[in-house]
């Protein structure tokens, strides 16, 4: 089977209005490399244990702490699972606060040679907080969210009267947080420095140099 494109929407669910993203990834992208790519389109810090469902079946990478998984995630490739169009699967990260997200395949395409794979071509939203205690409370607390992290961006809040509730670590999270803000560009200027490269594109650019 040749390699295509698959076009990812991922939605974060039981938040209201919908945080997505809109992605395009090859189909020989590990689970282990998806991970990454959501990380950073969602602009999580990779903090916490993660895991994939995906018919049922577990996938993920372990880490001190978290479950074992039968199928390597570097070696399971997302187009070798054979899922069908709009197909759901789950990708959830953070166990004590629960961020659920809902992966559908929209599209299957070619590849094209000109793109580097994979980009985000669209999204609304900043994900919530790191820790800010799950969906459930990033709702209660959203707009609270959102003022402290306008004022720690700007400088103006008085921290000595927040200072039980935000230490340092709160502070460099919530300061970066705008509810609204979608950086499409700054996501993709990531998500080309991901490495390693896979296989088939090092292989690319190893023709591509070759002058014969």
């Amino acid at each position: 089977m040749g390699q295509e494109v698959l076009q990812l929407r991922v939605v974060l669910r039981s938040i209201s209005p919908l945080i997505w993203r809109r992605l395009l990834v090859r189909s020989d992208t590990s689970i282990a490399r998806l991970h990454q790519i959501l990380q950073v389109a969602f602009g999580w810090q990779d903090m916490h244990l993660h895991r994939f469902e995906i018919r049922g079946r577990p996938y993920g990478i372990h880490q001190d702490g978290g479950a074992f998984f039968d199928t390597n995630a570097h070696e399971a490739l997302i187009g070798q699972l054979m899922l069908r169009r709009l197909e759901r699967f789950t990708y959830e990260y953070d166990f004590g606060d629960g961020w659920l997200h809902d992966l559908r395949i929209e599209v299957t395409s070619l590849i094209d040679p000109k793109r580097v794979y994979p980009v985000c071509i669209a999204g609304r939203r900043a994900a919530p907080p790191e820790d800010c205690g799950g969906p459930h409370a990033f709702m209660a607390n959203r707009s609270r969210f959102a003022l402290m992290g306008e004022s720690l961006s700007r400088a103006h809040l008085d921290l000595d009267g927040l200072a039980d509730e935000v230490d340092d670590e709160d502070c460099d999270i919530l300061s970066h947080y705008h509810p609204e803000r979608f950086d499409r560009r700054a996501i993709n200027r990531r998500l080309a420095a991901l490495a390693p490269p896979s296989k088939e594109r090092a292989a690319d650019e190893g023709h591509r140099s070759d002058p014969y």
